[in-house]
């Protein structure tokens, strides 16, 4: 339960500091402090090792305050960040469906056997 709520948190928070409108006076939006605002796999890692700093004062989640922790929670937050912006978005589950536009004939492909 801990790993889930630590998931959830860094994914709010990310998607907070990234598209929020409460940050969107101060959020840099050139070079790289502007693309670092603007990823959330980027911005991810940050609040990973962020909230890693944090543990010690909260009971939702227990980890211990180590370099190695930095970077597998780093790593954590940003992958689960990044994955779960692709999937929701500001109007729910995000679906693209793409069309092929040219028809593809069967007869010209290779033969496996």
């Amino acid at each position: 339960m801990n790993l889930l709520y630590f998931v959830l948190i860094a994914y709010g928070l990310t998607q907070i500091l990234v598209y929020g409108k409460l940050f969107k006076g101060v959020r840099p939006t050139k070079g790289k402090l502007g693309e670092l605002w603007r990823c959330p796999m980027c911005m991810g890692f940050h609040v990973g090792w962020f909230l890693m700093l944090l543990s010690p004062f909260t009971e939702l989640f227990n980890v211990d305050v180590t370099v190695v922790n930095f970077f597998l929670l780093g790593w954590l937050s940003s992958g689960t960040s990044y994955v779960l912006s692709m999937i929701f978005g500001d109007e729910g589950i995000k679906y693209e469906h793409k069309h092929m536009d040219e028809k593809v004939d069967a007869s010209t492909g290779a033969t496996l056997l």
